[in-house]
């Protein structure tokens, strides 16, 4: 019990550290608004540890994520309410997704390629479209004032935060699945 736990928290270290590095190193993601926003990699290594350990592993390492890009990544912060909930909250969340950690792991190990797609793509847009509510939100209440004039500050923050969050949503479900379709037995861990 006492090994399972330890490999736990390095796994969970390992893979917030490797999220982060995701997100910053500059190649590896495409900025697109100059407040902030852009499409990266980072998510997946936080799926992989939700899809790995179910929801503690997903949300650790989620909450992980959002603290170290508030520390090192010079993030955006207009007020702490905003910080909590453009970083902590956003990132936290997406590891929601580890309520499909058995149905997936059953499937990866069954071979289902087709269910197993499924249930990832399924378990990617709930972390996905959750950590988008939060910078939805966060964009209504805190940004509203870059909304071009007459334009509703919904839809602003709709499709600014929708334009990187479906990019990103796409590109994780693809190599989230990739990953546990090609290495089954290196990715699936046994979630208590």
């Amino acid at each position: 019990m006492s090994s399972k736990r330890t490999l736990f928290m390095i796994e969970v270290a390992i893979f917030a550290a490797m999220a982060l590095l995701l997100d910053i190193i500059p190649f590896l993601k495409f900025s697109i608004w100059p407040q902030g926003g852009s499409v990266s990699f980072a998510m997946i290594p936080i799926f992989i540890m939700a899809f790995r350990w179910g929801l503690k592993g997903g949300l650790v390492a989620g909450f992980l994520l959002g603290v170290m890009q508030i520390v090192m990544s010079g993030p955006i912060i207009l007020t702490p309410v905003q910080g909590f909930l453009d970083y902590i909250v956003a990132f936290t969340i997406i590891g929601v997704a580890g309520i499909f950690v058995k149905p997936v792991q059953h499937a990866v190990k069954e071979g289902k390629a087709k269910i197993s797609f499924l249930l990832i793509m399924l378990g990617v847009f709930i972390g996905s479209a959750l950590r988008f509510l939060a910078h939805f939100t966060a964009g209504i209440v805190f940004f509203g004032h870059y909304a071009p004039e007459g334009q509703p500050v919904w839809l602003y923050s709709l499709l600014y935060s929708g334009s990187y969050m479906l990019p990103s949503f796409i590109i994780c479900t693809v190599i989230v699945f990739l990953l546990f379709y090609k290495q089954p037995k290196t990715l699936l861990q046994t979630a208590s």
